[in-house]
């Protein structure tokens, strides 16, 4: 009970340190729907674009959009379990990726870096590593998305002064 009345006594004191939560600026999705995001090579580098077009809003087009999004991915893989008989069974995979957003003539407006770390065992069946390797993969790139779609968000939050 003490607990909860010093909770309600502290959360006027939350609101008046500025703090608002990024998902809820109905504010930015306009300017988030704005940036094109452009085409990244391989099967994690689609997986990275369409997911973070649908986090922006966006409809994937790059017709009269004042921003441009340009992402280069990198993956490094790494073993990390062996057995007694030297046989991995365990992968680490990072993907990082850098971005730059431009304006529509070209000039960088910000530029950024996010990785994330995918874990996946080595199965019997090469079919069932593989797609386990795909799967994880899929989800750090999902991940980075949402990473990269945040720092987009508090940019333009900043940028807009609010």
């Amino acid at each position: 009970m003490k607990q909860a009345l010093a909770l309600l006594l502290l959360l006027p004191l939350l609101a008046a340190c500025g703090f608002r939560p990024l998902y809820g600026d109905a504010r930015l999705s306009p300017q988030l729907a704005s940036i094109y995001v452009e085409p990244v090579a391989e099967r994690d580098g689609y997986e990275l674009r369409n997911t973070l077009i649908n986090l922006l809003g966006g409809n994937g087009q790059a017709g009269g959009k004042p921003y441009r999004l340009k992402m280069n991915l990198t993956q490094a893989g790494q073993g990390v379990a062996l057995q007694n008989d030297a046989a991995i069974t365990r992968y680490n995979d990072t993907l990082t990726v850098s971005y730059v957003l431009t304006d529509a003539k070209g000039v960088e407006i910000t530029r950024g870096s996010q990785s994330s770390l995918s874990s996946y065992n080595v199965a019997n069946s090469p079919y069932a590593t593989l797609a386990a390797q795909q799967d994880s993969d899929k989800r750090a790139a999902q991940d980075i998305a949402e990473r990269i779609r945040i720092d987009l968000g508090v940019f333009f939050r900043r940028r807009n002064g609010s």
